[in-house]
């Protein structure tokens, strides 16, 4: 049946599935004429909220395509190369290197959203090339499926924002006994629906993408370019090479620049204990890039390589920043959320909020996004209702990460890193969506 619906969903979304930056038009669009009929802004005031916020993804959208070059520069390093070769050596079978991939990814995922996206990609790339008769759309769709996991990991933004003093929702919780208004992990991250939702989520994974696997050897060609080796990036000096030429292939240079880097990262974990950021993925992946390729023009000759692929980043993280500002002041958000949580009772409360978060997540698919959007009524709605604080947190976190699987803002990385089109693979991702719906009621309802 999963076989079956997959080829179906695969075929719909071939024709009717947009090219993202058509489907960030059209949603900003939607988003525009139901903010103008559904709340009292005029259309001037929604048009400067768009533009207000046009911009605002700047520095999340820079961090994006760092993790891409980053990741993809580090990749190709022959050790990289290497490690990635050895581990796809364990799977021995098409319909095995799916599951492989899944599985890794998931875990990976559930360590650093921003680390398991990057390396599941890449991971699925060696698995193609390593197994003949690989399904190499499905592979990347693994990968992203795997993304799924995010949300309830220890990346997972909004339990995390949810324990940070000084959070944008923090005063609708301060009361005496909890001055800081947070909501801390052991609410959250470390609880038993949780912990529920993530394990069953890695253990069925895995089993789902296998059965999406197509039967009867109707697996899709795809361009061998796609798969070809990364070429090296290493340059050769002969006797007559001019000073500027030894410094820039000195690997000296490229050793202090990486002593540098070791050390921060030395003193920021002892200072901060294991937190991983964004950011500190990305100096990770530099860092090891730089010392990987040994010279720094090596490392730069593979920057310039794996640059091509930030296209889509670059363009379309602003019509989401706007997307987002207007959903967020223009009060559609709310409106939504206040749809669902009206109808809501102390025990079905977190259900209603997971579903309303899964709705606005097309238009504001960022974790951090929804607590800002979501969490003002939510909150206070939960705390009327005597439902528990955590799990309703928890609830429009795993609203963001399912409905991720039929909205591609997230697969873009993934997707630059493969050279695929979001057709490719949203089919597969949009059978995931149906097959996990049930983990998350069982998990948010009966546990």
């Amino acid at each position: 049946m999963i076989n079956r619906l997959s080829n179906f969903m695969t075929a719909f979304v071939s024709k009717y599935l947009p090219d993202p930056l058509i489907f960030a038009l059209l949603l900003t669009i939607i988003t525009f004429f139901s903010a103008w009929g559904l709340t009292d802004n005029t259309p001037v005031s929604l048009v400067k909220m768009w533009g207000d916020g046009f911009w605002n993804l700047l520095a999340f959208g820079m961090q994006m395509a760092l993790v891409v070059v980053t990741g993809h520069a580090l990749a190709s390093s022959q050790p990289v190369k290497s490690l990635l070769s050895t581990t796809a050596s364990i799977a021995k079978t098409p319909v095995q290197g799916v599951m492989l991939v899944t599985f890794v990814g998931s875990i990976a995922c559930a360590l650093n959203w921003g680390f398991g996206l990057v390396v599941g990609a890449m991971f699925a790339r060696e698995v193609a090339r390593k197994i003949p008769g690989s399904d190499y759309p499905l592979l990347i769709a693994c990968a992203y499926i795997a993304f799924m996991t995010w949300g309830g990991g220890f990346s997972g933004s909004m339990p995390l924002l949810a324990a940070t003093p000084g959070n944008p929702i923090a005063h609708y919780m301060v009361t005496e006994a909890n001055p800081d208004g947070i909501i801390p992990i052991t609410d959250t991250i470390f609880t038993g629906y949780n912990i529920f939702i993530m394990l069953a989520l890695i253990i069925t994974l895995p089993l789902i993408t296998r059965m999406m696997f197509p039967k009867d050897g109707n697996v899709k060609s795809i361009d061998p370019a796609l798969l070809a080796p990364e070429p090296s990036f290493q340059k050769q000096l002969g006797p007559d090479a001019v000073f500027a030429e030894r410094i820039e292939e000195s690997r000296a240079l490229s050793y202090v620049i990486g002593l540098l880097g070791i050390s921060y990262l030395c003193i920021y974990f002892y200072n901060k204990g294991f937190s991983i950021t964004i950011n500190t993925v990305n100096l990770i992946f530099l860092v090891a890039g730089i010392l990987l390729h040994k010279t720094p023009m090596a490392y730069m000759r593979a920057i310039s390589h794996a640059a091509r692929s930030t296209a889509g980043i670059l363009v379309q993280f602003p019509f989401y920043a706007g997307i987002q500002l207007m959903m967020e002041h223009s009060g559609l958000g709310g409106l939504i959320t206040e749809l669902f949580i009206n109808i809501a009772n102390r025990d079905n409360f977190p259900l209603m909020t997971f579903f309303s978060s899964a709705l606005i997540n097309f238009a504001v698919p960022s974790g951090g996004g929804h607590w800002v959007v979501q969490g003002p009524f939510v909150i206070p709605a939960a705390q009327a209702l005597g439902a528990d604080l955590g799990k309703s947190t928890m609830a429009i976190a795993y609203g963001e990460q399912w409905m991720n699987m039929a909205q591609p803002f997230w697969a873009l990385p993934a997707l630059a890193i493969a050279g695929l089109g979001v057709r490719d693979i949203m089919g597969f991702c949009m059978t995931a969506l149906i097959f996990t719906a049930p983990i998350f009621i069982i998990g948010l309802y009966f546990f």
